[in-house]
């Protein structure tokens, strides 16, 4: 039996009474995720050093208290929503960046730090943090650590494992200890890796509050070329050129037809068929030199239009990227259309598959299939170079009999992308949505027992199994 005055008292006790939240309204709001997931929870709490997180998790530990730790809640798969017994711990107070070292090539940052001021900082020295999720104005360090985060220049700059050098962690046991672990130099061999076991965790296995984050020196330009194609296939077609011309975009985004229909539609760009986003880092003196090699390939292969910015101000003066960033707004602005009364709750739902990019076109067509077969709604958008895309689609939660056929198709999903030898997530991780579905591409591989590995790792640094549980298995 929870014993919620205590717990209380012990939280004022450690971080004072003005940061331990108990407002019904306030709790609400911190126990909702961006995929629209909500639940309730006794209190959030709001430290503002590590010792305070330490002596959180030992009480923690002592009482069987769940804790919950939470950046932004911007994540998409249910990793961060809590439970009515449990306390949510946020990072909001502990949002500093401590120390930047460009000499060394790294910054230190608490786990609160947003993603777009850690980059107004570095843009000082003229350096940038590289992962940018469209959430950058919300999403956090210690968000994007959990999720093992990635974003729009994925394809040369990779996700959050690529980019963390040295973690501190506190663990739920009985000393609530805190551990530095990794190194501030760029090699780095401590046995095991436990910083890259603690990226991607969601929170389940440490509390990380304080990181160390690899930077690197901001592109003197960026251009940008946009072209829209009739066949999905002359899209793939340009992409495979593109690599084999030696250029390597630091954005290759796209998204089909279906979508950018509705997208026109909301941004008034006359504009039809399959696009795809191509933006290189290129000095400004030999930009003209890469566009005109990319136009001459997105003519090859039967663009419809092509439109060019040399830079990306003027990109964004042209508005080459409103389709794109419309994409997931759309489809919540489509989703609002269907609601039909009070009672209705839509659920919009982005997923997170990859593919080898060569399988893009058939996971394309296999996805708008299998849309038909189902009739739910689907817009489809992602990541083309490195071959995740998002699928999202929605469903009215008050008709139960539509909900399980949604859950049904979702699951679908998932299965086009193992089929094709990809995976359920990309850069979302699995919280609570992808359960199934990871245990679905393990079950492909015949690896089933990889998830018992991740349990007994669970218990190690869990016992009591305190921290987020609940998440990924």
């Amino acid at each position: 039996m929870v014993n919620r005055n205590k717990i209380l008292r012990a939280m004022r006790n450690i971080v004072g009474a003005e940061f331990v939240e108990t407002d019904e309204l306030a709790i609400r709001l911190y126990s909702k995720e961006a995929s629209g997931i909500e639940s309730k929870a006794l209190a959030v709490v709001f430290p503002k050093i590590s010792k305070e997180v330490s002596e959180i998790l030992r009480f923690a530990y002592a009482e069987n208290l769940k804790i919950y730790p939470q950046g932004s809640a911007t994540g998409l798969a249910g990793a961060s929503t809590p439970s009515p017994d449990g306390i949510i711990l946020s990072f909001d107070r502990m949002n500093t960046v401590k120390e930047i070292s460009i000499v060394d090539g790294f910054v230190v940052v608490e786990p609160g730090v947003r993603i777009i001021h850690l980059n107004e900082e570095l843009s000082k020295y003229g350096y940038h943090f590289p992962v940018d999720p469209a959430s950058a104005k919300s999403a956090t360090v210690g968000g994007l650590i959990n999720t093992g985060g990635g974003g729009l220049k994925g394809v040369v700059y990779g996700t959050m494992r690529e980019w963390v050098m040295e973690l501190e962690i506190v663990l739920p046991d009985e000393e609530g200890s805190i551990l530095k672990i990794g190194c501030k130099t760029p090699k780095c061999r401590q046995g095991y890796d436990l910083v890259r076991l603690i990226v991607g965790s969601e929170g389940t296995l440490a509390v990380v509050t304080e990181a160390t984050l690899r930077i690197y020196p901001q592109p003197e330009n960026v251009a940008v070329i946009v072209g829209f194609f009739d066949d999905m296939e002359n899209v793939m077609k340009t992409v495979v050129e593109i690599k084999k011309k030696r250029i390597s975009p630091a954005i290759l985004e796209f998204a089909d037809a279906e979508t950018v229909k509705i997208g026109a539609e909301r941004t008034q760009l006359g504009v039809r068929g399959n696009m795809l986003i191509v933006g290189i880092e290129v000095p400004l003196e030999i930009s003209e030199k890469y566009l005109r090699a990319l136009e001459d390939i997105f003519k090859n292969n039967n663009a419809n239009k092509i439109l060019i910015a040399e830079t990306m101000a003027k990109a964004e003066e042209m508005k080459l990227f409103e389709i794109r960033r419309a994409a997931y707004p759309a489809a919540i602005f489509e989703a609002s259309k269907e609601i039909e009364s009070e009672l209705s709750r839509p659920l919009v739902v982005i997923e997170d598959i990859a593919v080898p990019p060569s399988k893009l076109p058939e996971t394309v067509r296999k996805l708008r299939a299998l849309a038909n077969e189902y009739s739910f709604p689907l817009v489809l958008f992602g990541h083309v170079g490195d071959g995740n895309l998002h699928p999202t689609s929605w469903v009215d939660t008050s008709n139960e009999k539509m909900k399980s056929k949604f859950w049904e198709f979702l699951h679908k999903i998932m299965q086009i992308a193992i089929d094709l030898g990809g995976t359920i997530s990309a850069e979302h991780g699995i919280g609570t949505l992808k359960k199934k579905g990871l245990e679905m591409e393990f079950e492909k591989k015949g690896s089933l027992k990889a998830l018992e590995i991740m349990r007994s790792i669970k218990k190690i640094f869990d016992p009591k199994n305190i921290l987020n549980p609940g998440k990924i298995f």
